[in-house]
């Protein structure tokens, strides 16, 4: 089914330029980095009306005294579920293939191997440049610009019910400056709120292969280009997971491992999140470590963007 939708959407793709030639990409040397897409029929009934394999959305707030991190208490993460139905993620998937624009010539190859829609996942190093670091980010990377995608998808994550889901609309609408559990601190706090503005548009798509794994680390804030005082910026970061686990759904799975993996600053604590087809995990940008823990059979696949804030006066 997947196969059949990649080919039907990429039917339908219109370039917006012509094949470019690949650059060779060499191990941890900086290079600035522009992406581009093609333009995406994007369905009208995708993610705004259920599909025949929808399920309500749940949230289960992360209690962190209840967890072996008990000192990350304070600080936000929420776990969403069946924000997207397993047919939604496969179409999802196919979406971002489409997206890419053709790269080298037919049949050709790049330094990474074969012409593919997928690349080699870099490490941002700030100032538009990237990194190739495999011994530190061992996966492949779709990167798609589509704000429409990104609306429809926080929708979905709206639609919670619940006392949960209320606390999270409330606890994701407004940060204030001084919560510098949060926010990190070093910047306007008291008299200031950092107000929700948007899902960032931009939606990094990731696929491990087995072995495949990102090392510890914590998100870095991404501020807007457009806005360089700062004033809009990422606090909080949305990771999707676009397929099923064996410690999610069992024997019906391939996948063995690639949890999202929250560390104590030692290592030696953790806090696993195993991947399910369409669960959605939020946390926030500032302290909290985490891992994309190695893949041992199958294939994981994810998309993570972030939620961007406007820096504005509190007048309460």
């Amino acid at each position: 089914m997947l196969s059949a939708l990649k080919d039907e959407l990429l039917s339908k793709t219109a370039r917006r330029k012509a094949a470019t030639p690949v650059t060779p990409i060499r191990q941890h040397q900086p290079i600035k980095t522009t992406y581009r897409s093609n333009s995406v029929d994007i369905p009208d009934t995708f993610l705004t009306t259920p599909a025949h394999d929808c399920l309500p959305v749940v949230a289960t707030p992360i209690v962190w005294p209840s967890t072996p991190l008990p000192e990350y208490n304070g600080t936000y993460a929420v776990v969403l579920d069946n924000v997207l139905s397993p047919s939604e993620c496969a179409t999802l998937i196919a979406l971002a293939e489409a997206s890419v624009p053709p790269q080298g010539k037919p049949g050709g190859s790049s330094a990474t191997g074969p012409t593919t829609r997928w690349g080699p996942a870099l490490v941002n190093i700030g100032a538009g440049f990237e990194v190739l670091t495999p011994g530190y980010r061992n996966s492949d990377r779709i990167v798609w610009d589509c704000q429409e995608v990104v609306n429809r998808i926080w929708e979905r994550c709206m639609q919670v019910d619940g006392d949960d889901g209320e606390a999270m609309r409330e606890r994701l609408s407004v940060v204030r400056g001084e919560e510098r559990a949060i926010t990190g601190g070093g910047w306007r706090e008291e008299g200031w709120k950092w107000e929700f503005s948007r899902v960032n548009d931009r939606m990094r798509f990731l696929r491990y292969g087995k072995g495949g794994f990102f090392k510890p680390h914590c998100d870095a804030t991404y501020v807007d280009v457009n806005k360089p005082t700062g004033d809009t910026r990422t606090l909080f970061t949305v990771h999707v997971y676009l397929n099923d686990s064996k410690a999610e759904a069992g024997k019906d799975a391939t996948l063995v491992g690639g949890a999202t993996t929250f560390f104590s600053s030692d290592e030696k604590r953790r806090l696993d999140i195993n991947p399910k087809a369409g669960r959605v995990l939020i946390f926030q940008h500032h302290k909290l470590l985490h891992s994309g823990d190695d893949v041992k059979a199958g294939v994981k696949y994810t998309m993570r963007t972030d939620i961007l804030y406007n820096l504005i006066k509190d007048e309460e």
